[in-house]
């Protein structure tokens, strides 16, 4: 049985270009932590911005903050 993927979607504030990226619990917990806010990094501008994770992935909200 595979891992399950989360999703995270996010909109570049300043050229618009979204951006995805599909990680597992563990590499979301590693790379960002249990917080409200994520910081992004815009791979077309390189422009740094904020969001909150509840927006930018809401099933990882849902499932795994409750798994604590």
């Amino acid at each position: 049985m595979s891992e399950k993927r989360y999703q995270i979607k996010s909109a570049c504030p300043q050229c618009g270009c979204s951006g995805l990226t599909t990680l597992s619990r563990e590499e979301i917990i590693l790379r960002y932590g249990d917080v409200p806010n994520v910081e992004l990094e815009c791979s077309e501008c390189m422009v740094r911005h904020t969001a909150k994770m509840s927006d930018a992935c809401p099933e990882w909200d849902k499932e795994c903050r409750s798994e604590k």
